[in-house]
């Protein structure tokens, strides 16, 4: 289970671990807290009260400092696991959906082409499908691409970063997506 951190102004900065949580939480780092307790650790006892420590981790925190990450300057990693996501595991060729293992990341434009390794030219495919396809472009395979390609924002690269998000963390995303996104509601 993750807790997603974000800054003090809500921009996504991580997917930490309980442990890391209770560090921020511990340390004082969190600003605001929102979504569902999660988690409650328990220390020591107090000397002097006889109290013992209770931290109660949310799913969702937002914390002190500068934010590490720039969501102006953000160009999210491209991983097949990502792509798939992107794409809900369906072929742009053939429209199926597959499970990951029969997935490939097909190059609209292909190496062979000069074309380049980046969200925009690439789709998901079922490796029939990238197979037919081969080292041409859609046209000239006469296998017209379903879907465009995008790249993802800095809320749906979170998204696509994680696959047990929470329902709290999943609506707290989703309403920073953009409205082309297709993960917009």
């Amino acid at each position: 289970m993750k807790v997603l951190k974000l800054s003090a102004h809500g921009l996504p900065q991580s997917w930490i671990s309980l442990e890391e949580a209770v560090l921020h939480y511990a340390a004082d780092e969190v600003r605001w807290e929102s979504g569902a307790q999660i988690a409650v650790f328990r220390g020591g006892h107090n000397a002097h009260t006889g109290e013992q420590s209770v931290i109660y981790i949310n799913s969702i925190i937002g914390t002190k400092g500068i934010p590490r990450i720039n969501p102006h300057a953000l160009k999210p990693g491209l991983t097949n696991s990502k792509l798939f996501a992107r794409d809900r595991h369906l072929c742009a060729y053939c429209g199926r959906v597959h499970d990951e293992r029969d997935l490939t990341r097909e190059h609209i434009v292909p190496f062979a082409q000069k074309g380049q390794d980046h969200w925009m030219n690439v789709v998901t495919a079922c490796r029939a499908c990238n197979h037919r396809k081969g080292p041409r472009t859609p046209e000239q395979a006469r296998m017209p691409l379903l879907y465009a390609p995008y790249t993802p924002s800095l809320w749906e690269d979170f998204i696509l970063r994680n696959r047990r998000i929470l329902a709290d963390q999943m609506e707290f995303l989703l309403a920073h997506v953009p409205k082309s996104s297709r993960w917009a509601l």
